[in-house]
């Protein structure tokens, strides 16, 4: 999890090419791609639910999917949880001790997600092809650089924003502006990964062009407003998308 309600919707149906460019005007070469982490790369926001979701039928209590996801991609606070339980069951219980027993299950889950289908392909082939790979994400700095660092990724990224290095997290755009200042790009050098409102909204309001990757939560909202939305990665190689950025005409 990473606040406001975003409205319900059907997403974009998968592999729906609609590039706002004209192909026979100059367009600048795409130099970059952008990666959000949490729900793109790996699917850490299912595990976070899971956990929650399993902490609450311990007690006999339901969590609300729809109300969960209007809030997937900010900044939540698990105490509105704690409080929400006790609310349904009536118990006080050590929520401190019940917190960390809850955050271990999450980040044993988490160990157990692999990196999303076509990530990996992307990294690798933007190295080859000699693009600069950023990201910006709303969580910290320790999350994103560990489980980064234990699946083998971070070295890929030339730059990473995080949460402290920033004042206004998404759906504000400061934090793809911050990586794009950062790496001295323009908007038009550069492309979004997210997957989704709040990210996507962040990304189209620094001027970037956005690919949705919609996970199993994100997939219950709306991510109309992206330039792209893909059920995965791997059903568009980084190279033919590319062509299609940068003018050419075969996808």
């Amino acid at each position: 999890m990473s606040g406001s309600g975003w409205v319900f919707g059907r997403a974009k149906p998968a592999q729906t090419f609609s590039f706002p460019f004209n192909c026979e005007s100059p367009i600048p070469m795409i130099k970059a791609l952008l990666f959000d982490f949490d729900g793109l790369m790996i699917d850490t926001e299912w595990s976070i639910y899971q956990s929650w979701q399993e902490l609450y039928q311990s007690y006999g209590a339901h969590l609300e999917t729809a109300n969960w996801v209007k809030v997937v991609g900010t900044i939540d606070d698990e105490l509105d949880y704690f409080e929400d339980i006790r609310a349904q069951t009536g118990l006080t219980l050590d929520w401190k001790s019940i917190g960390r027993q809850r955050r271990q299950r999450e980040l044993e889950l988490i160990s157990d997600s692999p990196v999303l289908p076509g990530v990996l392909s992307y990294l690798e082939d933007a190295r080859r092809l000699g693009l600069r790979l950023g990201m910006a994400s709303t969580s910290n700095w320790e999350w994103v650089s560990g489980h980064l660092r234990q699946r083998g990724l971070l070295d890929y990224f030339e730059c990473i924003r995080t949460r402290e290095y920033v004042t206004r997290l998404k759906p504000d755009p400061e934090p793809y502006l911050s990586v794009l200042a950062a790496m001295n790009l323009e908007a038009s050098q550069a492309f979004a990964l997210e997957d989704s409102p709040p990210g996507i909204t962040s990304a189209k309001r620094a001027g970037l062009f956005c690919v949705a990757v919609p996970n199993r939560l994100t997939r219950m909202l709306s991510v109309d407003h992206a330039d792209l939305v893909l059920d995965s990665l791997a059903d568009l190689p980084l190279e033919a998308l590319l062509n299609r950025l940068n003018g050419h005409s075969s996808l």
